[in-house]
Parts: structure tokens; sequence; C-alpha cells
């Protein structure tokens, strides 16, 4: 244990320390913008790039980047000394310098890394002026990427080629034109992204942002001949609050109803209704499959980044996963069908609104196949958390001060099982509560598979039903998802049931969600509020759901009917790999 000295102050570290972690460790603050701390998901973040965590190391010639430095026995560090502060400034100005001034139209105003960096280092003027980037503006479904404000602190390159092992941006030219782009400069569309977001989750500026729809859903709900109805995604009501200034993993699910109330949604429904759904229909197929020798394992379909993940990386397992669309589509199809017709409402009329953790989400909502008419989407605008939380303050609405409101009926029932989506190995839990009953025909008394709870990035675990062991595997990030994928097709594993989510924790590290800025006991803290969630519910199991059980004699007639695999089933298709 090093004794180490900052600014005057003795403290013992530990020898993995470096300067930053050290001075971390002990309450001290040195600002970063290519720092990430990954340790938790097993990835080294040192690019060492902005050069902004400079601090003055007594005996060194030179000043020293905080973020790669490690502390030695007796090392004396001055973080705020006059020279390490000038040269942080220095190297602020000159990101400024071409850097885009348009901080007020910023998507990421008050949010951006450096623009706050700037503030502390009160940079109020520019020494340096010259030649300045114009690239042009990258606009998917999903993200949006602009190179012009893009600092080369290439976080978003450790999150797309270390963690999620899809490949798709990389540092491109040197000097000036130095850039994080895409190989060949093609547009994101015609890449293997996957839209999962992470990307722009860590992104400490505006260069990579999700593609907002905000204004075509305040359009909609000024539009007096659309009915407006809004789903919520399980993850966005244990994050929502965080906007707002209330502890990570604050629940606010009531409140969160008020809200979407009083902004003018005619009906305000839960996606956890089609998370319920999912299961009937997941459940339904993982029962056939191991019954009748189907094939297995079988992969749960609620993420869409790990979907098209699978469709680019692993074309030749596209057997493997469940043909069940995600809660969210399920959803929509039946906004869109079953509770039309009972409105006599005409579903070109209907607009379905869904607020998600995730950007993927608005890619999964524009694909063509995925909808079940060619007349109209399924959901027609998917908004992040974070959009929704620019939405409530655009209105002037005071979050706390609102009243806590309920769903609407019918589409807004949901049980236990379906809160849990929105962690990792949810889905699978979900499912096996519901199977069980159905394999075993007996009650499952304690409904927790406590094997596929906790935190690590992949877990294997064992499930006795009917007296066969069940072998369950779920992973989140997709590099984790390639190695278990990896060791599925090697023989090496063995598994029936696999759950796979593209961000870290599942959907509650989703990319849309409120920026953590790396700090992943606030992940943390959202599973466990969802948890929570679960055990408040009555009823806990997906086929106990009352509104569901009522939707398929009403008009599905049962899991796996023709009429449930038009409205609630997909395909999956081998795509390029560019």
């Amino acid at each position: 244990m090093p004794k180490v000295y900052i600014n005057g102050n003795e403290f013992e570290a530990s020898e993995k320390d470096t300067v930053l972690t050290a001075v971390q460790k002990f309450g001290g603050y040195i600002p970063t913008l290519c720092y990430m701390n990954l340790k938790d998901v097993n990835i080294e973040n040192k690019p060492s790039s902005c050069r902004v965590c400079m601090v003055e190391i007594e005996g060194r010639r030179t000043l020293a980047p905080a973020c790669t430095t490690p502390v030695f026995e007796g090392i004396k560090i001055k973080t705020h000394s006059r020279m390490a502060v000038e040269a942080r400034r220095t190297a602020v100005q000159l990101l400024l310098s071409d850097h885009p001034q348009d901080c007020l139209k910023c998507p990421k105003n008050g949010d951006c890394e450096l623009q706050k960096i700037a503030a502390e280092l009160h940079v109020v003027n520019n020494p340096y002026f010259g030649k300045t980037s114009n690239y042009d503006q990258d606009i998917s479904a999903a993200i949006i990427r602009d190179p012009n404000k893009c600092i080369m602190c290439r976080r978003c390159e450790t999150m797309c080629n270390d963690f999620q092992t899809v490949g798709v941006l990389s540092a491109i030219d040197r000097g000036f034109g130095a850039v994080v782009k895409p190989s060949f400069d093609l547009p994101l569309e015609e890449t293997t992204c996957t839209f999962c977001g992470q990307c722009a989750a860590v992104c400490p500026t505006g260069a990579l942002v999700e593609r907002s729809y905000i204004d075509e859903v305040w359009k909609e709900l000024e539009n007096e001949e659309k009915h407006v109805v809004v789903q919520t995604a399980p993850a966005v009501r244990v994050a929502l609050a965080e906007e707002f200034g209330y502890e990570p993993g604050t629940i606010s699910t009531g409140k969160m109803v008020g809200v979407l109330k009083l902004m003018g949604f005619d009906k305000v429904f839960d996606t956890n209704f089609g998370a319920d759904l999912t299961i009937m229909e997941e459940a339904t197929e993982f029962k056939e499959r191991l019954e009748n020798g189907g094939f297995l394992p079988m992969l749960t379909s609620c993420c869409p980044g790990w979907v098209k993940f699978i469709e680019h990386q692993f074309p030749n397992l596209l057997e493997m996963p469940s043909s069940a669309k995600s809660p969210q589509q399920m959803f929509g199809a039946i906004a869109k069908s079953y509770y039309a017709q009972k409105n006599n409402i005409d579903p070109k009329n209907i607009t379905v609104v869904s607020i998600m953790p995730c950007l993927a989400k608005k890619y999964e909502a524009a694909r063509e196949e995925i909808n079940t008419s060619p007349e109209y989407r399924d959901v027609d605008y998917v908004l992040t958390t974070r959009e929704l939380a620019k939405m409530i303050k655009e209105a002037g609405i005071n979050f706390k001060a609102v009243p806590e409101r309920e769903y609407d009926s019918p589409l807004g029932e949901s049980t236990g099982a379906a809160a849990i989506f929105g962690r990792t190995g949810g889905v699978a839990e979900a499912a096996l509560r519901t199977a069980y009953e159905w394999i075993t025909g007996n009650e499952l008394k304690e409904v927790e598979f406590e094997q596929l709870h906790g935190y690590e990035s992949i877990r294997v675990a064992e499930v006795e039903i009917n007296g066969k062991k069940l072998r369950v595997g779920v992973a989140y990030g997709l590099g984790n998802a390639r190695k278990l994928l990896e060791d599925v097709q090697s023989g090496k594993i063995e598994l029936h049931l696999i759950e796979i989510m593209a961000c870290p924790g599942g959907c509650v590290g989703g990319g849309g969600q409120p920026y953590h800025h790396g700090d992943l006991n606030v992940i943390k803290k959202r599973i466990d509020a969802l948890n929570v969630v679960d055990k408040s519910k009555i009823i806990r199991k997906s086929h106990e759901n009352p509104s569901i059980v009522r939707l398929y004699n009403e008009y599905l007639e049962k899991p796996g009917s023709e009429k449930s695999h038009q409205l609630l089933h997909t395909h999956y298709m081998e795509r390029e790999w560019l």
C-alpha cells in the first residue's frame, strides 16, 4: 500500500491506482474527457488523449496525465497548481478552437462535459482560432452523428469495439483531419451498427446523440383528429426521476403516468402489458421446442440491438432466436388491432408513442418487416427517457409536484414478471415462471429464480423443471454475447435458454437513459429498484395477468395461434457484413 501525498496530505493508495483513481478515492477532483471507469465490465480504457487531467508531480520535469500515470511510494501530487490548471485550460481552448460554437442549439446543451469543464476552467475567451472542421451530419432513424463536434476522446470507439465488439467506429486520418467515423465514411445505416446507443451514452459532447422526435410528438398531441396513446418501458420508471434531482433507483411510476396525462396523451399504457404478452408467446415457443425436439438453445428476442447483432455477426444461428416480437412491438400491434376494434377507432388515426430506455427501439420501430400492416407503423414514434425529461421541462411541469396516477385499462395492467424485463436476467426469469407451471402443471410457489439474479456480465444457471435440469445463459453487452455464442457453437457449453441484452445491466443501462457518466453503481440501483417493483405486485406471473387472459379469450384465441403469429411474431434475416 504505497503512501501518496496529494496536495500535501498523506494517504495510502493501492498498487493498482493511477493518480486519477487515487485522487478520486480520497475525495479529490480532476477533470477528464476521455477517461471512463469500466473495470466493472472488464474493459480497460486508458486513451490519455484529451490532456485535460494534467497534474504536477514533484521531481518530474513535465506535467503528467493523471488517468494513465501509476502511483508509487512517496509520490507527491499537486492537482491544482497554477501550471496544471493553465495546461488544462489550454487543452480545452484548443478543443474549442475546432468546435462549433452553437451550444444553445446543441442537443447536449446542459449535459455536455466539454461545456462543463470549460465553465469550470473559466474559459471566457480563446486565443486560438483558424480553420475549423466541416463534415456532413449522418442522420439515421436512431442516432445522429456530427463529426464536427468530435473531440477524439475515443470513448465511443472503446464502447463499440471493446465492449460491444461491433467494430463500426474507429479513428480515421491524422492531425487536424483526425476524427472517429465508420470505415469508408459510410452512414451508420449501411454498417453493422446495432444502434444500441452506447456510443451516445458515453460521448462527452454532441458528436453522437439520439435522433429526437420531440417536435413530431408535440404535433401529434395537438392534432385533434389523432388518438394518441403512450407506452412506458419497465426501465424508464426507475431512471426518469434522476433528471429531476432524485436519487438513482427512485421508482417514479405514478408521477410519470401523471405527467404523461398532463401532457395530453389520450391514454397512458404500460409496455409491461406487452412484456406479459411476450412471455405468453415466448414461453409457449420454449415449451414446444423443449418437448418436441425443436432448435435449442432458444434465444430471447426482446432487445433489437441484440437481434441486429446476430443478423450481422451470427447469421448461421438465426434459428435460435424466438420469433416473438419485443414487448414494444407487440404493444403497438395490439393497440392498432384489438384496442382499435374495441374502441371503434381507425388504426390509421391512432398514434402510438413509446418511451424507451433504448436508442435501438427507434431503429426497431422503423423495420418494415416488424409491422403488421403496410399502411401504417405499429409504433409511430419512440422517445428516450432523456427526451421525455426534456418534454416535461419544456412544458414547465413541476415533476415533484405532480400527483401520482394509475395506468389506463386494458393495456396498462401488468405483473411483477413484466417489471424485471428491464434488468439483466429478468426476461429469462419471467419466461421460466410461466414455463415451469405450463410444463409441470404445478403451481410455482417460489417465483424468484435467484440463480439468475446478479450483476455479472455473463452468468450460467441450472434450473430444475419436472426432474430435468435446464441450463440458462444470461449475458449483457454484445461482446459478452459473442463469447457466450462462440462457446455454444464450439460445444464448450450446452444451454437450453439464453437471454441477451445489449446494454450494461440490461435495459436499465440503455443508451437513452439519464447519463450515468461511467458510474455503474447507478445501474445497480436501477436493477434493485425493478426487483422492488416486482415484489410489490400481487400477481407475479405473466400468464395470470387478467387483461392478458381476457385478450386471448376475446381476440387471440391462445398463445401460438394463427392470429397470434400474424400479430405478435416476426422473422429475421441475414444482413450484409460491412
